[in-house]
Parts: structure tokens; sequence; C-alpha cells
């Protein structure tokens, strides 16, 4: 996976990030941010494609795979989007990017809606993929929505119950849940499967995805909360699963309107797991959607214009 692509550990704000990254210099950055309960991987059929043309960061998100796990506080004030965004934001100033764009999945779709809310400067576009904004789905929660995201009930669960049910068997959790939520399938390469158990192995893992989770329910509502009508300014392109939960339990366009100013995006024919079940449409809905926001046309002027 990743042939090309070189491996760092770079500091965020408070949390050592590991990102894979590769593409020509001068290039437009993206950044792309991954889900639960994966890491980096996940784009390893996204990211070389979309290198070929932009410089593509993809760093696994504090708590998750080979990036630092940060101990908690009462109020999960470091699993926060807001605190995950300051990683990605001090990220990619580290890398010299100060303006980007991101393409982002599932967990990490929330961490890209409250950076471009608490950094609107540093996103050009963001294309998020199978999610609705957190708040209103808590907000719709039925019957419907709960059995089949039963996970967002579970994990959120005060310590140490989620942490020790799924300590007892962190393979086959997460093999229940994500081959669940691909329709009963199994949609994802072999070395990207290896090293998610890998990384899931880890008790400190399961504690900080918990606590991800534990930060949804709680502060990152408030944060919501204090945002009133604030939305977020850049274009947004949202793609969901027309096999998935998100077609199923909401309208996402209608919600994603109400957070943000300036929105496109439609149901793909794919599951939960779209990025790998699809690789190539959303690829393609990426690149043609960011080159649209650029800056300027060719890419050596975008880089001057942006340092």
């Amino acid at each position: 996976m990743f042939q090309g692509f070189v491996e760092d550990w770079i500091d965020g704000e408070g949390a050592k990030i590991f990102v894979r990254r590769a593409g020509p210099l001068g290039a437009p950055p993206v950044v792309l941010l991954h889900g639960y309960p994966q890491t980096s991987a996940m784009w390893n059929g996204v990211a070389p494609i979309l290198a070929q043309s932009f410089q593509v960061i993809c760093p696994d998100l504090r708590g998750y795979g080979r990036s630092s796990k940060p101990p908690t506080d009462e109020v999960h004030s470091p699993y926060s989007k807001r605190a995950m965004a300051q990683d990605i934001v001090a990220m990619m100033s580290t890398l010299g990017h100060d303006r980007f764009f991101i393409g982002a999945h599932d967990r990490g779709a929330r961490v890209a809606h409250r950076l471009g809310l608490d950094h609107p400067k540093k996103v050009m576009a963001m294309t998020l993929l199978d999610i609705a904004p957190t708040r209103e789905m808590y907000a719709g929660t039925n019957a419907k929505f709960a059995t089949a995201y039963w996970h967002w009930f579970f994990l959120i669960q005060k310590h140490p119950i989620p942490e020790q049910i799924i300590g007892a068997d962190p393979d086959n959790f997460w093999k229940l849940k994500c081959f669940n939520q691909a329709g009963g399938d199994n949609p994802f390469l072999p070395e990207a499967l290896t090293e998610y158990l890998t990384a899931f192995s880890n008790p400190e893992a399961i504690r900080a995805s918990c606590e991800d989770y534990r930060a949804a329910a709680s502060i990152d509502i408030a944060h919501d909360d204090q945002d009133g009508t604030r939305k977020l300014s850049m274009p947004v392109q949202t793609l969901w699963a027309k096999r998935g939960v998100i077609e199923a339990c909401f309208d996402a366009l209608d919600l994603w309107r109400k957070r943000a100013d300036c929105v496109e995006g439609e149901a793909l024919d794919a599951t939960h797991y779209m990025a790998e079940e699809i690789p190539g449409e959303i690829t393609v809905r990426m690149a043609d959607f960011f080159s649209r926001h650029m800056t300027d046309q060719d890419p050596i002027q975008w880089a001057l214009s942006n340092k």
C-alpha cells in the first residue's frame, strides 16, 4: 500500500501524528481524514491516484493507528473534534500548508466539520463521506437509527464498560461492526485489514476511540450549540452511501444546508466504506470538486499565491 509515500510523525496540538504523504511539490494540498475504527490505510485506493495531481497528506487521527493517544479528562476534551482538528491544523502548518482541501470519512468528516468552523480561512473546500452533522443525527434519533448505529450508544457508555467488552476480543468486535456495516461483506484490502486489526488490538486505541464517541455525544454538541447560526463558509461536497444509514434515516442535503452556506452532493451506490468499495469514483469526485475551487487553474500560480 501507498507505494512512493513518505511516512512521518509530526507534532499536532498535544499529540504526535503519524502521516503518510506524497504528491508533486507546488501542487494543491489535500488532507484525507479516516473514520472509526480505521487508520489512514483506508485511503489506499484513493490517495495514490489523487497524489498524481495533489499533495496528499493522510494522517492517523489522535487516538487511532500509530498516532499518540493522550490521557482524557472528565469532559473528554482531549478527544473533542476541536482538539483533533487543531492537530490537523498544526500538522499542516509544519508541512508548510496554510490553506488546503479536506477529504474525510465518518469520524474524520466530523473532525473536518469542526476544523472548517474553527479555522475557516484554512479550508478551501471539503468533501465529506457518509455523514450528516453529529448534533442533528443525535437529535433525530429514532429506533431505526439506534438499531443500525448501535455502536454510537454502546461506545459512549461510562468507562470501562465498552473498553472491557471490546478488549475481550477486539478482532471479532472490529469485524462484527465493520463487516455488518458493509452489508455483510469484507470490502477491505487484506493489507489494510491487517493494519486495522493490529492497531485496534492496542487497549489504548480502544480507550481512545471510545473517548472519541463520548466527546461526540457531549462536548462536541456543546461546541456546536455555541456556534449559534454560524455555518461552514467554504464549499462542501457531501457524498453518502445509497445502501447505508444516512440514506435510510436522514435527509443529508437538507441537514448540511442548515450547517453550511454552499453544499452539493448525492448518494452513491455503495455501503458505508465507500472510499474502499468505489475508490475510483470517490477519487474522481474529490479531484473534480477540488479543481473547481482552486484559487488558480495553474498549480504553480496556485502555489505562489498561497505561500
